[in-house]
């Protein structure tokens, strides 16, 4: 990691929206990356609390220029979950006009989840590189939990979104999951990502917030089979 990049990881129900039920239970987390000189920043899945987002940039002394979304679920970005009415992407669009970057696959998605129009959504493909000042994001684009779920990679560290967790992987029987997809994604598209880089995850589901890819590589069962045929038959 250089000394340009700034990083944090937010968790729902301890860190933000604290008086939220549903964000205690959900345990998702959001992220702030940027430019630790510039003090620019984009949010990584901002649902719940978009004011308590926006707050905490503005005590941290941080500019906001960007938004990513792992994925279009409404626990990620805002929208209705279950019957729930849960904020996001949308009331931070109301009051800051920063892009909304997506897969280009979950533009439509995001836009009938969130209200949110196109722009500010910006539709993206796998190896766009996000400038954030001088740090650089790339977002992957790895389906299987959605048609466009995406990780960014910067300096590193993996943002996995629901596709990997360090135990386990997000689920491929909702609509528009893909078990074929996933472990695609698992065993071929982020097969050239190095075994040192470190997952950030978007559910704190572990006993630790974060390890290497080495070691879920290792530990997690999702990683276990080399065929798609065996991955099918345990995880599908």
């Amino acid at each position: 990691m250089s000394e340009r990049l700034y990083f944090r990881q937010r968790l729902s129900g301890r860190d933000f929206a604290r008086e939220s039920a549903l964000a205690r239970q959900m345990v998702n987390f959001t992220y702030v990356v940027g430019d630790a000189r510039t003090r620019e920043v984009v949010l990584v899945d901002p649902a719940y609390a978009p004011e308590e987002h926006l707050g905490f940039l503005a005590d941290e002394g941080l500019t906001l220029v960007g938004i990513v979304a792992t994925h279009y679920h409404a626990d990620h970005i805002g929208g209705n979950l279950m019957g729930h009415v849960v904020p996001g992407i949308a009331e931070i669009a109301r009051v800051s006009d920063v892009p909304i970057h997506v897969h280009e696959s979950e533009a439509a998605w995001v836009t009938r989840g969130t209200g949110v129009g196109q722009p500010p959504v910006l539709a993206h493909r796998s190896g766009d590189v996000l400038a954030v000042g001088d740090v650089a994001i790339t977002l992957l684009h790895t389906p299987g939990h959605t048609a466009g779920s995406q990780c960014l990679l910067v300096e590193g560290r993996l943002i996995s979104g629901d596709t990997l967790f360090l135990s386990g992987c997000g689920r491929t029987d909702l609509p528009g999951s893909d078990p074929r997809e996933m472990y695609a994604s698992l065993q071929e598209r982020l097969a050239g990502v190095a075994d040192d880089t470190v997952i950030y995850p978007g559910h704190f589901y572990s006993p630790e917030p974060f390890a290497t890819l080495g070691e879920v590589r290792a530990h997690n069962a999702v990683m276990a089979p080399r065929s798609v045929d065996k991955w099918l038959a345990h995880f599908a």
